[in-house]
């Protein structure tokens, strides 16, 4: 049987060649199609392999009736409709380590052309200006770098930093004391690394919650004098904070390969000599090119052969029979996953799941990776999705387990999961009304029925007289309307909870002012 694959930009002949290789593959590249010409060519092939140049949109792929799977040469998929593959059975795949070393060496780069100012003394020589004094460095050796975002490439780059004899101190959801430990690093929050840094490099994801992760405040906490790299994601850093503090002498030094808009609109930070600055070259090297195309090379490949990839980035295709039955519960699943993220404060090292009632008899997998997606993008975003989610739990060190019991207590399906961390064991277990959608029923011994969506408070306190009233009232005085209340207790007197569903998040200042309120032993927002 013979595969066809469209290569419609351009990928060099080494990052095809396992495709040159495989028996029954018949290659054809177009790299200067319109997106009217692409349309009409696309009927007919099994594979097509993009950069970022070609748009695979909903228009396209509903032409592509042969079409099975897609391969992005490089990191993200932004230019590919997830949704619109996903629905017509189509695999996507990527490359995410393909750029790991490029990445990597380029932070270093960009750190050390800060510390030494080589490029503002470069420019200065340029201009035929002999200025020595105006661009004395700092050494690196004996310095702390702290590390915000510890997965590959923070890693490589932490291993590089020691290398040149730097202390590091990291933070990472996912990474626990023991883990730095054997990584031969310190371990911190966010906080800890920013408080003790004298360079600080970031390599988070941009989500919702790392989005101005380094602001007026990070920087207020930070050594006099600190340097501060960002080649991961323009928007981690807020250009308006960084701006001030560098024109403050808060910030001795920064080195910036992205930007919260490209191409830069703004070149305010430019302008002033403490900044140095790359348009986005972190993964632009020969070998990283070669590298991405490689990888998904290989993946169209093991598609072709063994039907199974490695780095898929969206949901394969489920037999009708089995998704009909399960498909009701894959909201209530992920929702299960993020509320148990945002209770628990921090990462999982282990889960357990558990699937009762009718879900006992059925293929629950695709169940459990759900979960798993809810309970892991609050940390790492879009990248983790049904698919790759077991895989990305398990290079995270968490121990995934399900169990099956026909036993559900009352319900016709139950589906119970618990997360245990480094602070202790939380757990939740909900189930589908009827005609009512999900439901949250129990929050670790407790008993609610809480609807999973919109804005939650978890409150913690003790059961006496007035707490709910002072609850209520303080909220009210904030504005903030409380939709609906579940009260949950042990004992008469003892332990209680409540949950609220409010209409707004709550501000940081009103859950520090419900803290305090007497009985009260912790709140905690949930965001669904």
């Amino acid at each position: 049987m013979t595969f066809h694959v469209l290569i419609s930009d351009p990928l060099s002949e080494e990052g095809i060649y396992p495709l040159r290789q495989a028996n029954g593959v018949n290659i054809v590249m177009e790299t200067d199609l319109t997106p009217e010409q692409l349309g009409e060519r696309i009927e007919g092939f099994d594979a097509l392999l993009v950069r970022s140049q070609t748009q695979v949109t909903r228009e396209l792929i509903e032409k592509a009736s042969n079409l099975k799977i897609i391969g992005r040469a490089g990191v993200g998929v932004d230019n590919i409709d997830l949704e619109a593959a996903t629905e017509h059975g189509i695999i996507v795949v990527n490359a995410p380590d393909g750029n790991t070393n490029s990445a990597a060496e380029h932070t270093m780069a960009m750190l050390m052309s800060m510390a030494r100012k080589i490029p503002q003394a470069f420019h200065a020589l340029r201009n035929q200006n002999w200025d020595r004094k105006s661009y004395v460095g700092v050494e690196l050796k004996n310095k702390t770098l702290g590390v915000v975002g510890f997965g590959r490439i923070g890693q490589e780059v932490a291993a590089r930093a020691k290398g040149q004899r730097m202390n590091v101190i990291a933070y990472d959801p996912f990474l626990t004391a023991e883990k730095a430990d054997k990584l031969g690093v310190d371990f911190g929050s966010v906080e800890d690394v920013l408080k003790v840094a004298d360079f600080v490099t970031v390599h988070t994801p941009l989500l919702k919650e790392t989005k101005h992760l380094i602001n007026k405040e990070a920087f207020e906490i930070m050594k006099d004098g600190v340097q501060i790299i960002n080649c991961a994601r323009g928007g981690i850093i807020d250009e308006n904070a960084l701006y001030d503090a560098v024109k403050s002498g808060k910030v001795a030094g920064a080195a910036l390969d992205v930007f919260e808009q490209e191409p830069m609109v703004d070149f305010r930070l430019l302008d002033l000599p403490e900044v140095i600055a790359t348009p986005h070259l972190g993964a632009s090297t020969f070998e990283a090119q070669e590298s991405v195309a490689v990888d998904v090379s290989m993946d169209v490949v093991s598609y072709f052969t063994t039907g199974t990839v490695r780095n898929s980035v969206n949901l394969p295709s489920v037999p009708k029979e089995i998704m009909k039955k399960i498909e009701p519960y894959f909201d209530l699943s992920e929702r299960l996953g993020a509320f148990l993220t945002d209770l628990t404060g921090v990462a999982a090292e282990e889960v357990n799941i558990r699937y009762a009632g009718d879900l006992a008899n059925m293929e629950v997998g695709p169940l459990t990776r759900n979960m798993l997606k809810g309970l892991l993008k609050r940390h790492l975003g879009k990248q983790v999705n049904d698919v790759n989610a077991m895989y990305i739990a398990n290079q995270k060190g968490i121990v995934v387990n399900e169990q099956k019991t026909t036993e559900a207590k009352g319900f016709t399906s139950l589906i119970t999961v618990e997360v245990k961390t480094a602070k202790g064991t939380r757990k939740a277990a909900g189930t589908l009304m009827n005609g009512q959608g999900a439901r949250i029923v129990k929050v670790d011994d407790y008993l609610v029925d809480v609807v999973p969506e919109g804005h939650l408070l978890f409150v913690r306190h003790n059961d006496r007289p007035g707490v709910i009233g002072r609850v209520g009232t303080l909220l009210g005085q904030e504005n903030v309307n409380i939709a609906t209340m579940q009260v949950g207790r042990s004992n008469a007197g003892g332990d209680a909870i409540m949950m609220l569903s409010i209409d707004r998040p709550a501000e940081a200042g009103s859950l520090e002012q419900l803290a305090k309120l007497e009985e009260i032993q912790g709140v905690t927002p949930i965001n669904l």
